[in-house]
């Protein structure tokens, strides 16, 4: 292949051109995300039954629905929560690769068989199923500096005109408002009420009697009377529109005339749908918008969409309203990936540096600085033709890829350049028998990297999607860089070299001092090298000892590695949770949130403060309230303690100086954030023995009070995630006494309901739009105890009957959130670990914990979001680790028709195994001495990553050697001479690759800013991993191929392929001879002696095999 395009040197150039057109081409097409598509696709369903309770929710709603969906194909859990406050949601999570699509219709199809078991007030208001996170990918706020807009008037028009506009953008799932649109509130007296003998059920009957559109239908329809000559459309104002309209309903018509009509027992008047949730804007009341985006969405172009479609709106908004977003998560995506591309440019001017010392020729250098931009554009064609992404994962893979694609080039290069030196050739000659020298080579190399990388992608789950573009981009890169090493490199070889000067040695020019210097230094300290081999053939058995002993460390080392499964990342916000005690109201929830914002606001790292109250990821409810801080640029916070996970600390540590009411404390943001809402792991504590909601409490608050004491979690952030349970008004009803007066139990519950959990009429239409009629009890009615038991119900004789004639009221604990995971009754328990430990510790100590033995029977525990993948990812590094070795040694076997040696290649893997456990080990302990650092180093995503990165290099660099020492030893050398003289031969070529490799991943290793912990998780592996694998690879290697070559003999036939092959790679007998004499030169007396020893050993025990064999025969 390669003499074909030495030959035609243009057309290499012309499938080159090809290959720079469609990646150039593909750039511009290809979507850009953090992470590939990670987050299994999930259906979220919300429901609302006002004036419920949690417990009253989940049984009757959230646990039907939840029996329905069990057995949906595709789901992999499921989780309801009812919160008091009469709103629920059931979030249903697919198993990667299930087409989302498919889910919601099958979700739809399930939820359609439970629809006729809920009740009716449930159905009137319908259950939402969205394809959409729970996390938000941006706020969008509304704000008017002027004053002239009010708040609610702001959230009515977004409701109206922006929140629509917004859903119709593609990925993006919901945009949730808080706030409520306007509806037409309908306050009942109930003391004018029981005074004209009326119900609550009757107020809401006549205005859905009296609110009604009416369809009379058409005049002159047909059949038509003959002669009849117009036709027209019949229209009825049957809906009301004004509040003076809806004052008059009649409510009952009197025999005199007189009539009694709703604004004599109510007050109406246009407020909001409900007053659950608002939001603030640093410190000022502000309309908030929560974007979401689905599962599958792109969160760089959904936002962007966002952007966009907020300034075509922007000049249709009121007078004076503007808008901003605050916080907007795609940031940080869009800044990684520009710090990823900028490691991609330094890397690739490190390695050309390497590259120009080893090379010390500007021709030799520019053609592997040629080649590697063009299987780079190569790479992203294939990304772009099956549907790939530029994200974090597959731009690390070119980072990493550059190195290998340099390998290649430079092996070319420097075998053509060796052999005009040695053999005085033309470059065109020496171009031809470089490539027949190590075609094999660059083939077996490419075919070993290619079988490492790719069983990453066919692992399940969301590590497997994580691995998957990573593996495919670092396969097809190298692919690329063996198809342009065997075809455009030699074809620039032949065409740009020139021929090797007889003192080309001795360099000249602006470099040429620097150049002799570095070469006799590296001239001395190759022979110490060769010298420090010679001693090690000749002893192999210490050798080996030693090798043995440094599996050892590493095995040590490895085990106690922290295990995670992303590291945290400064993405530049913070998220604040802030819980208030169990029946706190929002008034005193929003004192809390000004205290808050006073004191975050004047941070000097603080951009931006978002605040929500009445909503939070931990749940909703009056007590509960939400922010996201947004911070300013990272090059604006570089300092010491600046980073958001310190931010974070700080401000949990204000707020418990500064907050009495209430619990505040802040966290940053998961790698993931549609697997979660915050760092650390999500645990949930299952009652699988039907112990009851109390024992469940008791259960769980033993649990955290030993999480608590345990040194491996962070006391402060182990918590439980939800609504506390609360102080409950129970009504208990008399019923005998309620029938002996006449009063049925449908009319308590409607009174109630209708009072004091507002009841929905139906709708009006307003300016345009359908919106609510709502009624319910004045807020003065409905405050106290006392208030409750006056409310009046109606008899079947029309009388009005005080509810304290049958009813008593009782103070009980209850829920005011219930929680159920895969249908068992559950409670969240989130938390970090502790300084100098990983979520790996944490979560295997939170497991410790929860077991029977201390929590009792009938207990369980489950992992959720990240922590669930995490839990998954360990239990697959093992199975990844020992797929890519076994790759290695299958294709090697079949590439040289040989079991033995590739064994002599695997035996090298431990050796990088070695330097990666050490390195990120190391690193993440000198890291855990520096207070206040983000940066964690554990055996996570990326750490598997770089260890399949350095087991396929320490592989490389040993089939180097090895293919060499096979040919040198098929032309009649011993095995000590061939390995010998292949490190030699191999020595400053492995070492020119490696430390371009290495410093294309310098830049990785020092990063700093956005997706910095990445970087360095990714760049300490595999930097350590070369550095160290590396060193000990070119004394090792030699010992091994010895060591094999010793333990299994070569059958007759293996011998004859092994001759064939090496005259077909152009390594003759006087070839073998000269650099067998070559490198002996360099050995000491002794171990000259050793190795001529070693010859006749050798050459006896091959002549005792043969006469053995001849024996045998005759």
């Amino acid at each position: 292949m390669s003499r074909f395009f030495i030959d035609r040197p243009i057309f290499a150039w012309v499938v080159s051109i090809f290959i720079i057109l469609a990646g150039i081409i593909s750039i511009r097409s290809l979507p850009i995300e953090q992470y590939p598509q990670v987050t299994p696709p999930t259906i979220q369903l919300s429901v609302a039954y006002a004036g419920a309770d949690a417990q009253t929710l989940q049984d009757s709603v959230l646990s039907i629905i939840e029996r329905q969906m069990n057995g949906l194909e595709g789901m992999d859990y499921m989780e309801s929560s009812a919160l008091a406050n009469g709103t629920g949601s059931l979030t249903i999570t697919f198993k990667p690769g299930v087409d989302e699509d498919i889910a919601q219709v099958d979700v739809q199809n399930r939820l359609s068989q439970a629809e006729s078991r809920l009740p009716e007030a449930v159905k009137q208001v319908g259950v939402t199923v969205r394809k959409s996170t729970s996390n938000f990918l941006m706020f969008v706020m509304l704000y008017d500096e002027s004053g002239k807009t009010s708040v609610d008037d702001m959230i009515d028009y977004a409701s109206r005109n922006i929140q629509p506009e917004l859903q119709r953008i593609e990925s993006i799932g919901n945009v949730q408002m808080f706030g409520a649109e306007k509806a037409m509130r309908v306050w009942i007296d109930p003391n004018k009420l029981q005074g004209m003998n009326l119900s609550a059920a009757e107020v809401t009957a006549a205005i859905r009697a009296q609110n009604a559109q009416v369809a009379p239908g058409t005049l002159g329809d047909l059949p038509a009377n003959t002669g009849q000559s117009i036709s027209a459309t019949i229209t009825v104002t049957g809906q009301l529109q004004t509040v003076e309209e809806f004052e008059n309903i009649v409510l009952r018509a009197n025999s005199d005339g007189s009539a009694v009509r709703l604004k004599d027992v109510a007050k109406v008047e246009l407020g909001a749908q409900d007053y659950q949730t608002s939001a603030r804007l640093d410190g000022k009341p502000a309309a908030g918008m929560g974007i979401q985006l689905t599962s599958t969405g792109n969160a760089m172009q959904a936002a962007e969409d966002v952007t966009a479609k907020m300034k075509e709106l922007e000049p249709f908004f009121p007078q004076g309203v503007k808008w901003i977003a605050p916080y907007d998560s795609s940031k940080f995506v869009g800044i990684s990936i520009e710090k990823v591309v900028h490691t991609l440019i330094e890397a690739m001017v490190l390695v050309f540096i390497v590259m120009f010392i080893f090379l010390q020729n500007i021709r030799y250098t520019l053609i592997p600085t040629i080649v590697v931009p063009i299987a780079l554009l190569g790479a992203f064609a294939i990304m772009e033709l099956t549907g790939m992404s530029i994200n974090v994962l597959s731009m690390f893979a070119m980072v990493l890829v550059i190195g290998i694609v340099v390998d290649d080039a430079i092996v070319v290069v420097e075998n053509v350049e060796r052999i005009m030196a040695e053999e005085r050739l033309s470059p065109l000659e020496a171009t031809k028998k470089a490539m027949g020298q190590i075609q094999g080579a660059v083939i077996g190399i490419t075919v070993v990297l290619v079988a490492v990388f790719i069983p990453m992608a066919f692992f399940s789950g969301t590590t497997g999607n994580i691995y998957r573009q990573f593996s495919l981009v670092m396969a097809v890169s190298i692919v690329f860089s063996a198809f342009l090493a065997l075809s455009l490199t030699p074809a620039l070889c032949a065409t740009l070299l020139k021929p090797v000067d007889e003192d080309h040695h001795v360099k000249k020019g602006f470099f040429g001092k620097f150049f002799n210097w570095f070469n006799r230094v590296f001239e001395i300290n190759a022979k110490r090298y060769e010298g420090v081999v010679g001693k090690l053939l000749r002893r192999g058995g210490r050798v080996m000892v030693i090798y043995l002993a440094l599996i050892a460390v590493a095995m040590f080392v490895m085990v106690r590695i922290p295990t995670g499964f992303l590291p945290n990342e400064d993405q530049g916000f913070v998220l604040g949770i802030i819980q208030l005690p169990p029946g706190a109201t929002q008034e005193r929830t929003l004192n809390t949130m000004k205290t808050y914002e006073g004191v975050v606001g004047g941070m000097p790292e603080v951009q931006h403060v978002v605040t929500v109250a009445g909503f939070s990821f931990a749940g909703q409810g009056q007590n509960m309230g939400m922010s996201f801080v947004t911070l300013h640029d990272w090059a604006e916070r570089s300092g010491k303690g600046q980073d958001a996970t310190a931010i974070a600390g700080k401000i949990t540590g204000a707020m418990m100086q500064q907050i009495k009411d209430g619990v505040v404390f802040a966290t940053t943001l998961p790698a993931i954030p549609a697997l979660g809402s915050g760092n650390g792991f999500s645990f949930r504590l299952q009652d699988r023995g039907a112990n009851g909601h109390l024992a469940l409490v008791a259960a769980r608050d033993k649990l955290l009070t030993e999480a608590r004491k345990s040194p491996v979690l962070n006391p402060q952030t182990v918590r439980a995630e939800g609504v506390e349970d609360a102080p409950q008004l129970r009504i208990d009803i008399d019923r005998d006494a309620a029938n002996a007066q006449g009063v049925s139990f449908a009319s308590i519950n409607a009174a109630l309901s209708t009072a004091v959990g507002s009841s929905y009429a139906n709708d009006f239409p307003n300016s345009g739009r359908m919106q609510r009629v709502v009624v319910q009890s004045t807020p003065q009615s409905r405050m106290q105890p006392e208030d409750i038991l006056a409310l009046s119900v109606t008899n079947n004789q029309g009388i009005a009957i005080p509810l304290s004639t049958f009813a008593k009221a009782n103070w009980v604990s209850g829920p005011m959130q219930v929680v159920q995971y895969n249908g068992y009754p559950a409670m969240k328990i989130t938390g970090e670990a502790a300084p100098g430990y990983s979520t790996g510790d944490a979560m295997a100590e939170m497991e410790r914990l929860a077991s029977t033995d201390n929590l009792g029977q009938g207990f369980a525990y489950e992992w959720s979001g990240v922590s669930k993948e995490e839990k998954a990812a360990g239990n697959q590094a093992a199975i990844l680790y020992a797929f890519s070795i076994l790759a290695i040694f299958l294709c090697l076997a079949a590439l040289y028709e040989s079991w033995s040696i590739p064994l002599a290649v695997v035996l090298v893997v431990p050796l990088g195994l070695l330097g990666t456990v050490l390195g990120v080990w190391g690193r993440g302990f000198t890291n855990g001495l520096v207070p206040g650092s983000i940066y964690s180093f554990n055996n996570d995503v990326y750490f598997q990553v770089a260890l399949i990165t350095v087991i396929g290099l320490s592989a490389k660099n040993a089939i180097l050697i090895i293919e060499f020492a096979k040919d040198l030893q098929a032309q009649g050398k011993s095995a000590a001479q061939a390995a010998l003289a292949a490190a030699h031969l191999r020595f400053r070529p492995i070492l020119m690759t490696s430390f371009a490799f290495i410093l294309g991943v310098v830049p990785l290793y020092f990063a700093s800013g956005a997706s910095s912990a990445s970087q360095r998780a990714i760049g300490t592996g595999v930097l350590w991993g070369m550095t160290i694998g590396t060193i000990l690879a070119v004394l090792f290697v030699p010992v091994f191929y010895l060591v094999v070559r010793k333990l299994f003999k070569q059958s007759a036939r293996q011998s004859e392929r092994d001759t064939a092959h090496a005259t077909a790679a152009g390594v003759t007998q006087e070839m073998s001879d000269h650099y067998v004499q070559k490198v002996e030169a360099s050995l000491s007396n002794e171990d000259r002696e050793a190795l001529k020893e070693e010859i006749k050993t050798e050459l006896w025990a091959e002549y005792r095999a043969k006469k053995e064999k001849e024996d045998k025969h005759d």
